[in-house]
């Protein structure tokens, strides 16, 4: 006798700058799934070139499971990841971003997780990123498995690949759903989700392939981002998640990869510390 696994949500936000070509490829790999979601909501951020909409339009007329919510203006990522939370129908919600692709048993790994795990609040996995052609994996991002585990990696780094993420709704919600932070809405969602004590696990397994570009270290550079890393680690002082030594390392290592580091070393460190091959 076959798992009963719970009905879900799938959230995504698409904006004007997304590249029409990759939102398709995301959107397909959500039907194009062993269990495919019950609804999927697209949240777009603003208006958007003709290009995206027909695609978008087009998805909607194939697939009775769309919903979209229509922004008047950009509010930016952690806005519409909001929206899509709060419109969900059901309770287990799955974030996917609009130039990723699902592997097509991502959905079923996470569900009948869940569905063996039910004290488990957010669950992860490894993301494999490509540049031009998914089936060329550049990298892998694989992060630590248990609660314990992941908690430890929280006091330095975010404990999830945000795009892998499916979670409890009513949990979220509970920590207070997303709230605006520069760049780190996730992880500070994370951090109070901690709090509460809510449950973490990451699978082993791989769950999307993750595009990458040179805008990708660039965007993860600047005293904006800094700053914004900057308040987190000191949030996890004033909440006893970490201690003073801890909170100085943080933050020294973040001025100097985010500040002093060229696009290109940054890039290398990157690659080299916080990924395998």
């Amino acid at each position: 006798m076959s798992l009963e696994l719970p009905k879900f949500s799938v959230s995504m936000s698409v904006y004007k700058n997304d590249n029409p070509d990759h939102f398709y490829q995301a959107i397909q790999s959500l039907v194009n799934q062993t269990i495919v979601p019950n609804e999927i909501i697209i949240v777009v951020d603003g208006p958007i070139p003709e290009t995206t909409n027909q695609i978008l339009e087009k998805f909607k007329a194939e697939n009775d499971n769309v919903v979209v919510h229509r922004l008047d203006k950009n509010m930016g990522h952690g806005y519409a990841r909001n929206i899509g939370l709060q419109n969900s129908t059901y309770d287990y919600i799955a974030l996917m971003d609009s130039d990723d692709v699902c592997l097509e048993n991502r959905f079923e790994l996470q569900l009948k997780f869940f569905k063996s795990n039910a004290d488990v609040s957010i669950l992860g996995g490894t993301i494999e990123e490509f540049s031009d052609d998914a089936l060329t994996t550049i990298s892998k991002r694989k992060l630590p498995l248990l609660d314990s585990d992941l908690k430890q990696y929280m006091k330095y780094r975010c404990p999830f690949n945000q795009m892998s993420v499916m979670f409890k709704k009513t949990h979220v919600l509970d920590a207070g759903g997303y709230k605006d932070w520069f760049c780190n809405e996730d992880y500070y969602l994370w951090i109070r989700m901690a709090l509460k004590n809510y449950k973490f696990h990451n699978l082993e397994e791989t769950l999307l392939k993750v595009r990458t570009n040179e805008d990708f270290y660039k965007r993860r550079g600047g005293l904006k981002y800094f700053k914004s890393e900057a308040k987190i680690q000191k949030l996890m002082l004033t909440k006893d998640i970490i201690s003073l030594p801890t909170y100085l390392y943080n933050v020294s290592i973040r001025f100097v990869v985010q500040v002093l580091m060229t696009d290109g070393l940054r890039k290398y460190f990157f690659k080299t510390f916080t990924r395998t091959k």
